[in-house]
């Protein structure tokens, strides 16, 4: 916990700071851009509305230490996707949620000891992402994959959320496809959280026999996620006989692909949202179906990389604390978010720990 420590003497400033100041305000829909240039201070402003233009200032370049050992591409001068020394880390990009996500990339960076080993693939639905990604890292490693929201769009049912129905919410899905072949693991993570700790470390935890990995939270109710409709149904509950499952947030996992591709669990998921559509047995999303095909079957990760549920609202006083032990991993899941709450003047004392790596403000 010594790194809350080294944060502590910034969290009124910085919240006064983003409170107080316009720079740290959230922006409108992409499709709102229309054109983008540099101003005189060095920030990329993208015109949105007429009088409007949100600037982002470019993150400083992170180089890796002595002994990282990683091996450049010849042609461009840095790791290539199937390059076998790289950490493989895969995120959503969307116009809500990019302002949560470049701070988890920044996050990572900042924190890595080796930044240059990371490799981002960034799942898309909107192309004009990759260039406001190029310009606030110049010289990371990545790729965008532009996934079809078509794919999923008949197999998406009402949540109890409209967030949770976004197409995007559904990528993480496919990556067994959209990834190349050659990418035989992948880190998957959410948008509303930052990284604290060497990403190296959650990249090579032990899977064991299993085909994904994460903190599993074994106290909480695991019937809840599923309705009564489901466990009056012999048929379908007995999907779970033989395990002990367990609930688990999907926001952080580690994912071995070959095992996937190999078993076929995108498949597999997509049953179980076939049948979501003909009887109603969840409420929650993208959620379920991974609970019904992996619960019981998850190589655990330690907690403390992902320390979730961090998403209260300070509007309805419901502001959360940190969960007991060390932490690696921040996760702002839930309905409130910090860059949102900033904007409101209402941020959570925590949302102070995310506000460094927030890049993003408005330019007028």
């Amino acid at each position: 916990m010594l790194w809350i420590l080294r944060f502590s003497w910034f969290f009124s400033a910085a919240i006064m700071m983003v409170v107080f100041s316009p720079s740290f305000q959230s922006f409108p829909p992409a499709e709102a851009i229309r054109s983008s240039q540099m101003d005189r201070m060095g920030f990329r402003l993208f015109q949105l509305e007429p009088h409007l233009q949100v600037s982002f200032r470019k993150s400083r370049l992170f180089r890796n230490v002595e002994g990282c050992g990683v091996r450049a591409a010849p042609s461009l001068g840095k790791p290539g996707v199937c390059d076998p020394g790289v950490v493989h880390v895969a995120i959503t990009l969307d116009v809500e949620y990019l302002r949560g996500s470049i701070a988890a990339v920044h996050s990572i960076l900042q924190h890595s000891r080796c930044p240059e080993s990371v490799f981002f693939h960034f799942l898309v639905s909107e192309t004009i992402l990759e260039t406001l990604v190029a310009s606030t890292f110049p010289g990371l490693n990545f790729k965008v994959y532009y996934f079809d929201p078509n794919i999923v769009k008949n197999l998406i049912s009402t949540s109890v959320r409209q967030a949770l129905e976004h197409p995007l919410n559904y990528a993480r899905n496919y990556l067994a496809d959209l990834l190349e072949p050659c990418v035989d693991r992948v880190i998957y993570l959410d948008s509303d959280l930052v990284v604290v700790d060497d990403i190296a470390k959650l990249w090579f935890t032990s899977l064991g026999t299993k085909t994904i990995g994460a903190p599993e939270y074994c106290h909480a109710n695991f019937s809840k996620y599923f309705t009564d409709r489901f466990w009056s149904n012999k048929r379908l509950w007995e999907t779970f006989s033989g395990r002990q499952p367990c609930y688990f947030n999907t926001g952080v996992m580690v994912i071995d692909l070959m095992k996937w591709r190999r078993m076929g669990y995108t498949k597999r998921i997509e049953r179980w949202m076939e049948i979501q559509k003909r009887v109603r047995i969840y409420e929650l999303g993208s959620l379920p179906p991974f609970l019904l095909v992996f619960g019981g079957h998850v190589a655990p990760i330690e907690h403390r990389w992902n320390q979730h549920g961090l998403g209260g609202d300070n509007v309805r006083g419901s502001c959360r604390d940190l969960h007991p032990g060390p932490v690696s991993l921040l996760h702002w899941s839930g309905s409130g978010k910090p860059w949102l709450r900033f904007d409101l003047k209402q941020p959570c004392p925590l949302d102070a720990l995310w506000a460094p790596y927030d890049l993003y403000g408005y330019s007028s």
